[in-house]
């Protein structure tokens, strides 16, 4: 079977654009988090890893850490690149194998939505675990693996009760599944693949790799629904339903 393309580098400019958005969730929900939860110290070494534009690690850098960021898309290496970070490398790179990356020399690593993405996600976990120094975190953010499943998950309305559910319609199954990485262009679409694996997938993968899970959170959307009869209830169920999924792993 012909593998089909994961890169995000054919719509580089507007994936830029759409996470810098001021209503984007990388800017409201994402990046206040980890913020919070990477906790930088001036001099740490960081990797970010599948790093896009850089926009995770600009805050490193601004934070005072060494940041490494490896990205497979040169379209997206030569828009970080151009931020011109201080104290910052990005380089292209398959981060199934992190070449350019020594043994134990990574404080930090982590990884914002990208695992979900990308075909081997074994070889990430261990080569990261590779890099990292005894104690090593490795942050990771994924689409909810439980909640955001492409084509096996949908919203619903039961008019009788008044309120917004989550259907899931598969979720042990692992799948890829080609995604518009454009959606609503009228231009010619430009597809990617998406991976859906379950939680305990991500658990095993992790352990396996030499890890142990050290902490989990769920993060809700920001965005309120439009104001209406059916405010309360669509509001009720976007704090019920988180959209994104925070996983920490520290080399054990």
């Amino acid at each position: 079977m012909t593998k089909k393309n994961t890169s995000w580098g054919n719509v580089a400019d507007w994936y830029d654009d759409t996470i810098k958005d001021d209503n984007s969730f990388q800017t409201h929900v994402i990046a206040p988090n980890m913020q919070r939860l990477l906790n930088i110290t001036k001099g740490q070494s960081v990797l970010d890893v599948a790093c896009g534009s850089g926009f995770f690690s600009k805050y490193c850098s601004e934070a005072g850490a060494h940041v490494t960021g490896i990205d497979i898309a040169p379209e997206l290496i030569t828009i970080a690149k151009n931020l011109k970070l201080p104290n910052t490398t990005f380089s292209v790179g398959n981060v199934e194998t992190l070449p350019t990356v020594a043994d134990k020399s990574i404080d930090t690593a982590f990884c914002i939505l990208a695992l979900q993405n990308i075909r081997n996600v074994s070889s990430v976990f261990k080569e990261v675990n590779r890099t990292l120094k005894p104690g090593g975190r490795f942050l990771v953010v994924l689409n909810h693996p439980t909640f955001r499943i492409p084509k096996q998950s949908s919203w619903g309305w039961d008019e009788a009760t008044k309120t917004e559910y989550r259907r899931i319609d598969g979720y042990l199954t692992e799948s890829q599944i080609e995604i518009d990485m454009n959606p609503g262009s009228h231009t010619k679409k430009e597809m990617t693949v998406s991976f859906h694996r379950s939680l305990q997938y991500y658990f095993k993968v992790a352990t396996n790799a030499g890890f142990c899970v050290s902490r989990l959170e769920e993060w809700i959307s920001h965005r309120e629904p439009p104001a209406g009869k059916t405010f309360a209830a669509r509001n009720k169920a976007r704090k019920e339903f988180p959209l994104f999924l925070f996983l920490e792993f520290t080399k054990s």
